[in-house]
């Protein structure tokens, strides 16, 4: 499970990259689901809930609600918590 504030601090080309493999390993798991292979259905639920996730801080950014954290950002988050 993908903590939203990690998602919030990767790029734009990132999420869209993490969007693709979360897809892919939703199509596995499906298939696996099928085949009677998978031990946890509620891996599912899972991957489906981050690829919400994924998608909604992508539409934010196109919306503008929310702005991609530059560099120089988090390391001044990371020196404050300090």
């Amino acid at each position: 499970m993908m903590k939203a504030k990690l998602l919030f601090e990767m790029s734009t080309d990132e999420l869209k990259n993490k969007l693709e493999s979360l897809k892919q390993e939703l199509f596995n798991l499906r298939f696996k689901h099928a085949v009677g292979q998978l031990e946890n259905a509620n891996q599912l639920a899972i991957c489906k809930k981050d690829i919400a996730r994924v998608n909604t801080i992508l539409r934010q950014r196109e919306l503008g609600i929310s702005q991609e954290v530059a560099p120089e950002k988090k390391s001044r988050a990371k020196k404050a918590a300090k």
